[in-house]
């Protein structure tokens, strides 16, 4: 089986769930907290909140012009996407959890970019603080491109690929 095929459906379920999941609960956003207080949990733990993001992490580049936040927030990353698509395709050295890490950061991405294309912005609801430090505010897809992060972190210190096992006996 070629790589391709071994990758499309945990690839395709990983980018569907993400962006279904994120735009779900930005629905679920829109009709529940615009407008409302925001929502407390854990005393000032866990906030639920309603904010349209017009920029990217933290508002960066909301105050740009029309042409240089097209570009940056939708042009770009569309491409970043479209490249990072054909890597997890094509390179032969990733294992099924760089692969799935990978589609998490497509997925979250993606889900992401429509907003913008849709609406100009990306609703964003979440909002976690502790101990004098906090989070920006942010949504699903926000956290399942940090998740892809967080699980190709430790590949990014090892000094050889490590290949799925059995694609050395599938060269042959």
């Amino acid at each position: 089986m070629t790589k391709f095929k071994a990758r499309i459906v945990p690839v395709a379920i990983a980018i569907v769930v993400t962006v279904l999941l994120d735009q779900w609960t930005k629905q679920l956003a829109i009709e529940h907290l615009l407008g409302q207080p925001d929502h407390l949990f854990f005393g000032e733990l866990f906030r639920l909140t309603f904010v349209r993001n017009t920029g990217a992490f933290l508002s960066l580049g909301s105050d740009l012009g029309p042409i240089f936040r097209t570009l940056l927030l939708e042009v770009f990353p569309a491409a970043l996407l479209v490249a990072l698509l054909y890597y997890i395709f094509k390179e032969r050295h990733l294992n099924k959890w760089q692969v799935v890490a990978l589609a998490l950061i497509v997925g979250g991405g993606l889900s992401n970019i429509v907003d913008r294309l849709l609406f100009g912005h990306v609703v964003d609801m979440l909002h976690m603080k502790a101990f004098g430090l906090q989070t920006g505010i942010f949504n699903v897809a926000d956290m399942a491109i940090m998740a892809g992060m967080f699980i190709m972190l430790p590949f990014a210190f090892r000094d050889e690929p490590v290949a799925e096992p059995g694609a050395e006996e599938a060269k042959g």
